[in-house]
């Protein structure tokens, strides 16, 4: 039960509890018959008619790790946090309580799944993979030294732009600004890694947020020493906690892009990674984790008083490495795209360039 309500906590979980509502038929329908709706107490009995018609059993049954793919790669690509969310009515809609509760027994069947269950489990210490998409041009080998490094000057760049953004942004939160609107280390140079999947490669290939639709990818197996501290984000008080314990503020420059997505025109906090990696090697967030945290505007209690985070730009399954833990652990592999194979199109290559 724990589960599943946390699943329908967040907009990403709701939203992929409603596709499997609809059904394997619905693509991406099932959006546009939200935004469309201005009826609320409607939508709930269309849905309440549509649960009771599903056979539950063979949802929880559903085998396979990657169940519920289809809808799940589709509800993390819509992600985007600098303009007003896509499906922003479909959002209004599944987040009221007559709809999450009539929600509920699809949340419950799709945690029960075995197929689901690694969705809440730790970073795969065994099977990490880096991996490349290489449609501009082959990338070097990844980084896996002089992570210090890279966080001093992460660190010092992010500070920076929050006082450019003080100096030149206006205060009104509707304003049409826009700048770095992330909660990750994005653009250090850092090592992100996901799990192997049968058939798929790594998490990543399908499960990318606002994906630019790459067509060929390099998966580089590697594996953290014994022993490293890996901080786990299972739930939204999870994220919320590190950026508590470890506040950075990125108010002036996350303001005005994260106000269209949640209304909040506060303080907000991220994260300071460079803090964190005197703690922790890395911060990894699972599938469970991503669905009932990301999008949403999180108290923060860091003693400076009222805040927000938001996990943004973070993939589900996604392992952040903030310290030099990684090692190789194997020959990369290449994948391409083909849009007649299954598997979300991605298949094993020969020697891309």
């Amino acid at each position: 039960m724990y589960l599943a309500e946390s699943l329908l906590s967040g907009p990403r979980g709701r939203a992929l509890c409603w596709a499997v509502a609809l059904g394997p038929d619905g693509g991406v329908a099932w959006l546009h018959e939200l935004a469309q709706a201005d009826d609320v107490s409607g939508m709930t009995s269309w849905l309440l008619g549509r649960a009771g018609a599903l056979d539950l059993a063979a949802i929880a049954a559903t085998a396979g790790e990657l169940a519920f793919f289809a809808g799940l790669a589709d509800v993390v690509g819509r992600a985007v946090y600098w303009q007003r969310p896509f499906d922003a009515a479909a959002d209004r809609v599944l987040a009221d309580e007559a709809v999450r509760a009539a929600l509920l027994p699809v949340a419950e069947a799709i945690t029960a799944a075995r197929g689901t269950r690694w969705w809440a489990s730790p970073a795969d210490r065994d099977g990490q993979l880096y991996a490349q998409f290489l449609d501009d041009h082959a990338l070097p080998e990844p980084r896996l030294t002089g992570a210090a490094e890279l966080l001093g000057a992460w660190r010092s760049g992010t500070v920076a732009d929050e006082e450019r953004a003080a100096r030149e942004r206006p205060d009104d939160p509707a304003a049409a600004m826009s700048g770095r609107w992330w909660s990750t280390p994005t653009l250090s140079g850092l090592p992100v890694t996901t799990r192997a999947l049968p058939g798929l490669g790594a998490a990543r290939l399908a499960l990318v947020e606002d994906s630019l639709g790459w067509r060929a990818a390099r998966c580089w197996p590697l594996a953290p020493r014994g022993g490293a501290r890996i901080y786990e984000i299972h739930a939204a008080d999870q994220w919320a906690e590190l950026a508590g314990r470890y506040p950075l503020e990125v108010t002036r420059s996350r303001r005005h892009d994260w106000w269209r997505v949640t209304g909040w025109a506060g303080r907000w906090l991220i994260p300071d990674y460079a803090a964190v990696a005197a703690d922790y090697d890395a911060v990894h967030v699972s599938v469970a984790g991503y669905l009932a945290t990301a999008g949403r505007a999180l108290p923060v209690g860091d003693g400076g008083g009222e805040a927000r985070t938001m996990l943004a730009g973070w993939d589900p399954d996604a392992t952040w490495w903030l310290t030099d833990v990684l090692a190789g652990a194997g020959p990369p592999t290449d994948w391409t795209v083909s849009d007649a194979d299954a598997d979300f199109g991605w298949r094993p290559a020969a020697g891309l360039p």
